[in-house]
């Protein structure tokens, strides 16, 4: 076991972190990134990126992911393969400790550690993801333009996405498990005005068929056990996100659903010297490039913050 003293730690490898780690370290903090469990973020697990500018051809999101980390190190950031299990936040230094029970101490942290998207759980939502199967319709909606595409759920995310798609897609079908919307009722009434959007209600999805591309998805209706089968190129998944932020109860301040709240137009929460970036502290964008935006932030308010504390 060793142990780390440090001025900025920063916990977590995807865009928000790893733009943080550039920022820092140019500004000559001496950064250590801590990896997390899911090294590069959720762009490792997405395919074709069109939308992250900078590039005139479609990229792979492991890719960029990997130019990103080589940049960080290139830099002068120290990258540490763990993962931050613990954090006190009531002495300073923050003590932080590692899954190899390791020990940090850091007079500064940026969290950004991300967020997961929620899924059904099926085997062929797993083995299609990224093959027709998404959970980000403004990721990846343009490569269904014109094409017969489904969202699942029934909250305001899935009716947003669906009015998204509703522009792109020929047609968009919204699957939802009960009779009635859980969507703000302005959002229920631009989708039911849509004339490319149809609702199915009382229905889960059971299996998305294909081989190597979707190419329907399999339903039951609950009320009356009934199977039915609808045709579609994409299946977008919108029943919501987890953001990864279970270590950090009780140490800072979040919102209900465990979003991590900051003061408006900044990365400061309210703990000094505690900042946050990325898809843990965004529930509404969600994206790569703000993600990247946010962990600039961080760097520049942590690079004020130190001067600061040092003067």
């Amino acid at each position: 076991m060793s142990e780390f003293k440090e001025r900025v730690l920063i916990i977590g490898s995807g865009a928000a972190g790893l733009t943080a780690a550039i920022y820092t370290a140019r500004a000559n903090m001496d950064p250590l990134l801590v990896k997390g469990l899911q090294p590069g973020g959720q762009m490792t697990i997405t395919t074709d990126v069109e939308n992250y500018p900078g590039f005139a051809d479609v990229i792979q999101g492991p890719w960029l992911m990997e130019q990103m980390e080589a940049q960080a190190q290139q830099v002068g950031t120290r990258m540490a393969q763990d993962i931050i299990t613990s954090i006190d936040t009531t002495q300073r230094p923050f003590h932080l400790k590692g899954d190899t029970g390791d020990d940090y101490y850091a007079d500064a942290v940026i969290v950004a550690t991300g967020a997961q998207a929620r899924w059904l759980g099926l085997e062929s939502e797993a083995r299609l993801n990224g093959k027709g199967v998404s959970a980000c319709a403004t990721c990846d909606g343009f490569f269904f333009k014109g094409q017969e595409v489904v969202v699942v759920g029934g909250g305001n995310t899935a009716v947003e996405e669906a009015l998204y798609l509703s522009n792109l897609a020929s047609n968009v079908t919204l699957i939802h498990r009960r009779d009635q919307l859980r969507a703000e009722k302005i959002l229920q009434d631009r989708l039911l005005k849509k004339e490319n959007i149809n609702v199915i209600w009382n229905s889960e999805v059971t299996e998305i068929c294909g081989e190597n591309a979707v190419e329907s998805v399999k339903l039951l209706n609950s009320k009356t056990n009934g199977e039915q089968e609808v045709f579609a190129a994409g299946c977008f998944v919108a029943i919501g996100h987890d953001p990864a932020t279970e270590v950090f109860h009780g140490q800072v301040e979040m919102d209900e659903d465990g979003y991590i709240l900051v003061e408006p137009g900044t990365t400061r929460t309210n703990k000094p010297g505690l900042f946050a970036a990325g898809d843990c502290v965004d529930r509404v964008y969600r994206q790569a490039v703000t993600a990247a935006g946010l962990g600039c932030m961080s760097a520049l308010e942590v690079e004020k913050y130190l001067a600061d504390l040092e003067s």
